[in-house]
């Protein structure tokens, strides 16, 4: 029995020697973002580390013996402005990142290079920042909810009394008046149970395990972001995996998550995700009044059909349904209160859209085209009471379509940077 207990803590801690020496890798391709094609000898290495690359004849680079933990990449190539991207987390399968370069339209004889963490653009450069996971993932009480995450910015306020929910005022604008887009499909709404009309609602729809980067604007919006008076959300997905197929489970503080990477031939690769919430257990378990449960999947498939061809088509649907508790405890005023004020809350929402990029030289084609619905039913009976209509005292229900069409066209003329087209929304 000693003999095969000493036996069985050496292999115990042989497994934890080989389970903690694991390393993985991050890998993608870096390509021009004018022309899409692959960018060869470029410089790609983790931020602030030794570790390093260069890509190949085809812009392919790799980079092993990695250990989970939290890591960005630095690119840079002559010609090209440094890139520097938000932390992403690797934990237990390889990494794929693949990278756009803008060109650089100063020449200088010669060059010092200094990477920052911190990226600005051109058009507006105090009034973007870019929102990394790391900072989703580790905003104190947001439980990676984006909306949350900006609340704590400056200029960015909740609406009075409504702080349980995501109604975002930015630099004193109203809830209505922000703009969504998901690798530019516009999207209404981003949040459950939902508002109509507005952005707010308590729980957030997006997966942050889905989100690569966001840009945030408060201010200088993109010409091709039109429409927006506050602020602009411009969130950017990650690609599916174009070699292996990766599964990953996420336990929330209100839900549960499964996300799955993969591809689809040679020239296609996919991301999706679904979600389940938990909190009708929760409230119920704390006798809430109000039974809260909701739904949502996202996908993302994206097509390369050649270097100047490329097809991405992405869809985000919710379903929403809040029940009433009626066997909460009848001593509690405040908890009867909201019984009897409280309507009963369904709610289907879903966005599809296709994005479509041509890339021709110095100039770039998009053409995005996008459909949105939502369906909205608020019912309420006196007392609650459903065995008659008499009873009934409220019943909203209405449906809400969006269809829009955007082209655009941007051209690299010399030192400027031109872009064009045209929306059209019903």
């Amino acid at each position: 029995m000693l003999r095969l207990h000493i036996l069985f803590v050496f292999l115990f801690f042989v497994f934890i020697s080989a389970y903690g020496a694991q390393t993985y890798s991050v890998k993608g391709v870096v390509t021009s973002h004018a022309t899409g094609e692959g960018l060869p000898f470029v410089s790609v290495g983790i931020w602030n580390t030794p570790m390093g690359t260069m890509t190949d004849s085809l812009g392919n680079y790799f980079i092993g013996n990695l250990s989970p933990g939290m890591y960005r990449i630095q690119v840079s190539s002559v010609g090209y402005k440094t890139y520097v991207s938000p932390e992403f987390r690797i934990s237990s399968y390889d990494y794929t990142l693949d990278i756009a370069l803008e060109e650089s339209q100063v020449a200088l004889s010669e060059v010092s290079v200094v990477a920052a963490p911190f990226r600005s653009s051109i058009e507006s450069p105090i009034a973007m920042r870019v929102i990394g996971v790391q900072e989703i993932e580790k905003s104190p009480g947001a439980n990676r909810d984006i909306s949350k995450v900006v609340n704590s910015f400056p200029g960015v306020a909740s609406a009075v009394g409504n702080g349980y929910r995501n109604d975002l005022m930015i630099r004193g604008g109203g809830p209505s008046e922000n703009k969504f887009f998901l690798d530019g499909v516009e999207i209404p709404n981003i949040n459950h149970f939902s508002t109509q009309g507005a952005s707010g609602g308590p729980v957030g729809i997006i997966d942050a395990d889905l989100i690569r980067e966001v840009n945030f604007y408060t201010g200088a919006f993109p010409v091709s972001r039109g429409n927006a008076l506050s602020s602009v959300f411009d969130f950017k997905l990650l690609d599916g995996t174009p070699d292996k197929y990766t599964f990953k489970g996420t336990v929330g503080a209100s839900e549960l998550a499964l996300t799955s990477k993969g591809h689809i031939g040679n020239k296609t690769t996919y991301i999706v995700s679904v979600r389940q919430s938990y909190l009708q257990l929760l409230f119920s378990l704390l006798d809430m009044p109000f039974l809260p449960r909701y739904t949502d999947a996202q996908f993302k498939v994206k097509t390369r059909f050649s270097q100047e061809h490329e097809l991405t088509v992405l869809g985000l649907g919710a379903i929403d349904d809040m029940k009433l508790n009626t066997e909460t405890d009848p001593e509690d005023e405040s908890k009867q209160y909201l019984l009897n004020y409280l309507p009963t809350i369904k709610q289907n929402t879903y966005t599809l859209g296709a994005v479509y990029k041509h890339y021709s030289g110095n100039h770039t084609q998009t053409v995005v085209l996008s459909r949105s619905f939502m369906n909205n039913s608020n019912i309420k009976y006196r007392d609650n009471d459903e065995s008659s209509t008499d009873n009934l005292t409220l019943r909203l229900k209405s449906d809400e379509i969006e269809n829009h069409l955007r082209f655009e066209n941007r051209s690299l003329v010399g030192l400027f940077d031109l872009t064009a087209g045209f929306n059209v929304d019903y």
